[in-house]
């Protein structure tokens, strides 16, 4: 094979041995991509929302217990959004990694540190032993996390993109989503058994501790899953096409600078419920209900289950109705939906199952189509970098400090107020494409 096929110009000696390697006899299929595709983003989401299950049940009382339970709850969500802030500065970093030293390179640190600063928190130290160092120290660990998911873009899901048939865009989009609910079923299963197998000072001791050493195992794991694909000669025939090539920023804005504007917009509907039936529902059942937080855990374990067969289920809708179509009367159904959902959380058991239930069923159809709904209309050259800067601002956008705007929203003025935040969502959603389809 010619030298232009497996040296690229910023690729290491390592990723040249595992190109030829893999050049002799095995070639790529889109089932292998998909399986690496599902680990990779299942880990990431599992680090997510193991992170953000402590920061209602853990946090509050080990960082902040000298301020009340929903102060501490707001200080800890603050510190959960320094990871979404880090996050653009680590994707410039180590898009300048990408293309010194080669993806897998990036890939690997990238994951060591995502892995490290999730292990690292398992040794975080109380305030009652270092006093507000505790809170800097988790602060770092949190930083540590998003700037290592800046990183962690491989380009995986475009390569699932371009190697879909063209009748199956859909169902080929929405199975990158399908690590969200995975992450947070494992996530919350591992907390609820230590919940129900440990007595409560034992799980605020220890116990919590151990879902953040399960994290790096698995990162580990996703790792060399991913790298597996991206040393496989389809993949580096798109790097050489410059299908799936870095490209620099200022390049890309001055291309497509309304096509990031406007994809980082249209997802914000799914994104903003994202939050509001994973993480703010649990940190108004701990501080308002006064029961033990294994119930409503149980009811995320069904939510995720349920949220999972909508993900796939909006693969099959969008392939019949077309991705953005399905994004837009997601978008509506979620603006109805907050228009009396969140009140349901005030109504006991009943209510919250109703609102999780129907709330996890709009984000796996919402959310199943939410990711890269706009990456054709980027340029091959500009494809790979414009993905991956396009979901950074989406999250950071329509995420970041989501929880913490719905427990000040309700907390103030009540679980309505949360409504109202949940539907500006949707109205961005509805104007982005409504722009789109105007362009």
């Amino acid at each position: 094979m010619a030298a232009t096929t497996l040296d690229p110009g910023n690729s290491t000696a390592l990723e040249r041995d595992a190109r030829l390697i893999n050049a002799r006899d095995h070639r790529i299929k889109p089932g292998e991509i998909a399986v690496g595709v599902i680990i990779g983003r299942s880990s990431e989401f599992f680090d997510f929302f193991v992170y953000a299950i402590a920061s209602v049940l853990v946090f509050p009382s080990l960082v902040f217990p000298y301020v009340d339970a929903l102060t501490g709850t707001l200080y800890s969500f603050a510190i959960f959004g320094l990871a979404f802030v880090a996050r653009p500065f680590g994707a410039l970093l180590f898009m300048r990694v990408d293309r010194k030293h080669g993806r897998g390179v990036k890939l690997t640190i990238a994951m060591f540190l995502l892995g490290g600063s999730t292990a690292a928190m398992a040794f975080l130290p109380s305030y009652a032993q270092i006093g507000s160092g505790a809170a800097v120290l988790l602060a770092l660990f949190r930083v540590g996390q998003g700037f290592a998911l800046g990183g962690t873009w491989d380009g995986l899901p475009s390569l699932l993109s371009l190697n879909a048939p063209p009748k199956r865009r859909g169902w080929f989009a929405m199975i990158p989503q399908l690590g969200a609910p995975i992450g947070l079923f494992v996530a919350t299963a591992v907390f609820a058994f230590l919940l129900t197998a440990l007595k409560t000072s034992d799980f605020l001791e220890w116990g919590w501790r151990y879902p953040f050493f399960v994290a790096f195992v698995i990162n580990v794991v996703a790792l060399f899953a991913r790298l597996r694909l991206i040393s496989t000669p389809a993949f580096e025939r798109l790097f050489e096409s410059r299908e799936l090539q870095p490209s620099p920023l200022s390049e890309l804005f001055r291309d497509h600078g309304k096509v990031v504007l406007l994809g980082a917009f249209a997802p914000l509907a799914s994104f903003a419920l994202f939050h509001l039936v994973t993480v703010f529902p649990l940190s108004w059942f701990v501080l308002t209900s006064g029961e033990p937080p294994v119930r409503f855990l149980t009811i995320e374990l069904v939510g995720a289950a349920v949220g999972l067969v909508a993900v796939a289920l909006s693969g099959l809708l969008a392939d019949r109705l077309g991705r953005r179509t399905l994004l837009g009367i997601s978008a509506v159904l979620i603006g109805a939906f907050s228009l009396f959902a969140p009140r349901l959380l005030g109504q006991g058991a009943g209510g919250e199952w109703v609102y999780m239930i129907l709330g996890f069923v709009l984000l796996g159809l919402s959310f199943g189509q939410s990711s890269g709904v706009l990456n054709d209309r980027f340029s091959p050259r500009h494809r790979y970098t414009g993905a991956g800067t396009t979901a950074t601002a989406a999250w950071f956008i329509g995420a970041g400090f989501a929880p913490l705007a719905a427990l000040l929203l309700a907390s103030n003025f009540g679980l309505m107020a949360v409504g109202g935040y949940l539907l500006s969502g949707a109205l961005c959603t509805l104007g982005a494409l409504g722009h789109v389809d105007k362009g």
